[in-house]
């Protein structure tokens, strides 16, 4: 609740200065606008990054005119002293978003003698991808009959990964596998 009403200043008038000198306060905010819960409900937050320097005005840093000119000078004076310099934090990009699903399979073995632990061992160590990544724990239900089918998951990157390639390959070993359906596709 609190971030939720510190999310503004946050946002807006905080500079780094402000985080700089109260780090523990800045360290609370980042963890929790960073939550799932947190960005579902109120969507991505991002601390402030502008550093408020305050910048002398150039009517104090020259020298007043003591002639009487009648010159109005509305744009500053004509003296060749540099403007003074105002500190100015770039943003940093945002990190590029990975589409990415979580699926689960169930492998149908080819009869009751086949071991399924050695069947899973299998499958983890043959079929490897780039954006491919294998859950270690997997688990075996009962079909009928004496007959255990194998519930294993991964998570893979969409772009670099094709589900039905997968399956496809697992349906390769023909000697320890009759079929592979998918159970659950979600996208993480």
């Amino acid at each position: 609740m609190l971030a939720a009403i510190l999310s503004i200043p946050y946002q807006v008038t905080w500079g780094s200065e402000f985080f700089d000198k109260y780090e523990t306060t800045a360290e609370y905010l980042d963890r929790i606008v960073g939550l799932p819960s947190f960005v579902r409900r109120f969507g991505y937050v991002k601390r402030n990054g502008f550093t408020a320097v305050q910048a002398a005005p150039a009517a104090a840093a020259a020298p007043a005119k003591k002639d009487d000119d009648d010159d109005m000078d509305l744009f500053g004076s004509d003296n060749d002293e540099p403007a003074p310099k105002v500190k100015v934090e770039v943003k940093k990009k945002k990190k590029e978003v990975i589409a990415m699903s979580l699926v689960m399979l169930e492998v149908k073995p080819l009869d009751s003698e086949t071991n399924l632990d050695d069947l899973a061992q299998n499958i983890f160590k043959n079929v490897t991808q780039d954006g491919l990544f294998w859950k270690t724990e997997y688990k075996k239900e009962p079909v009928a009959f004496g007959i255990f089918k194998l519930i294993i998951g991964f998570s893979c990157e969409d772009e670099k990964v094709s589900v039905d390639g997968i399956v496809e390959k697992i349906e390769e070993m023909e000697d320890f596998v009759q079929s592979v359906e998918i159970m659950a596709f979600n996208k993480i």
